[in-house]
Parts: C-alpha cells; structure tokens; sequence
C-alpha cells in the first residue's frame, strides 16, 4: 500500500462529500463537460440581458442572479478539477498538501 493509499483510508471524505478522482482522463473529462455547461449558462445570462426591457417593465434580474451563482459555482468546480491534474503532474499526493489545499483553499 503506498503512502497516498494510506493517507485516504485513514482519511476518508468527510460525510455528504465526494473526493475528485484521481486520474486525469476523467478529470479532464469533467472539465470539458464543466466548461461546455459555464459557455451555456453564459449565453443564457446575455440573452436575458438582451431579452430585458426597462420601457416596457420587462427585467430578468432574479434568473440573471441565479445564473450568475451557478457560472461562478462551474468557475470553482472547473479550477478545483484543474488544480488536482496539476497536482497529479507534478506527483504530488493527497498526503503532500496541506488540510487548505486538499479543500481546495490555499489559505
């Protein structure tokens, strides 16, 4: 059992919290559905900026909002998931980074 194995078994996520995998297909694959998802909720955000009409009393400003948190919630999945394959690249383990960066928090 190597280092790395050792530190997940005695440190296991936390209850309702699901560890990042450990390889980088997957993970790079999780980005580009990640980054697919943030181009469409930026579109969806600018349409309704387009579809928005102060004359006529026509405001999307709460679904603008809303899609505003899950843009910056993709931004924080997408640099938590490239943070890891960088981790993985340059052989760093779970058990080599501090309790912040391991929550992805390098503070």
């Amino acid at each position: 059992m190597t280092h790395a194995d050792e530190s997940r078994s005695a440190n296991p996520a936390p209850e309702g919290e699901k560890r990042l995998p450990d390889d980088i297909p997957t993970l790079e694959a999780e980005v580009a559905h990640l980054t697919l998802e943030r181009e469409k909720t930026m579109k969806a955000i600018r349409d309704l900026r387009e579809a928005e009409d102060a004359g006529r009393g026509i405001y999307h400003h709460e679904e603008i909002f809303r899609l505003q948190q899950e843009k910056l919630r993709l931004d924080v999945d997408i640099k938590f998931r490239t943070n890891k394959i960088n981790r993985i690249n340059l052989g760093m383990d779970e058990a080599g980074v501090s309790d912040g960066v391991k929550g992805g928090f390098l503070f």
